[in-house]
């Protein structure tokens, strides 16, 4: 017997993001429960947004299972630093 996997998906409803959903749901097993979550649009709560600053989230999409981002999800986003660099900025 397996253990059914939370996998929250975090987007901003771009086309990039609704076919990472569309391929998640295809790829995952009938044992994950996934939650997609529209960072573009919010929450009734606000709770996508806190659980996207709580996991470190800097780009999307972006998956979480089981509360912890995935590897493959982690260290991205803009790094400002590098486009001053490649801009000629001190």
């Amino acid at each position: 017997m397996s253990t059914k996997r939370n996998i929250e998906v975090f987007t901003a409803g771009c086309p990039v993001c609704d076919e990472t959903v569309q391929q998640l749901k295809t790829a995952l097993c009938d044992e994950c429960e996934i939650t997609v979550y529209d960072l573009n649009k919010g929450c009734e709560t606000n709770e996508c947004r806190d659980k996207a600053k709580a996991y470190g989230i800097k780009s999307v999409p972006a998956v979480a299972i089981d509360g912890q981002l995935a590897g493959c999800c982690s260290g991205r986003g803009v790094d400002i630093e590098a486009i001053r660099q490649q801009c000629g900025i001190a």
